[in-house]
């Protein structure tokens, strides 16, 4: 599944020059499913969200991440002053 992802990743500038949006969703399923496989990716990837929060928080968002929904839980909830809320 690994290669897949790496091959996706890959593919997106060529399929990128078609008209349409093609290259960025290619790339958005390697991406997430390098991601999910590979676990240099995740080190890599959380190395790049602790320097750049603020783009690693939209790349949460496009995929969907629970741990990112799970971070926005406790962020709300030390902003209301209140507990946060376990799964």
């Amino acid at each position: 599944m690994l290669l897949v992802g790496l091959l996706l990743i890959a593919a997106s500038p060529a399929i990128g020059a078609l008209p349409g949006p093609g290259g960025i969703l290619v790339f958005a399923a390697g991406f997430a499913i390098t991601l999910k496989f590979s676990d240099w990716a995740k080190r890599r990837y959380a190395r790049f969200k602790r320097r750049h929060p603020n783009k690693g928080h939209w790349v949460d968002w496009s995929l969907r991440r629970k741990s990112a929904l799970r971070r926005e839980q406790v962020r709300k909830a030390q902003k209301a002053g209140e507990e946060p809320v376990g799964d």
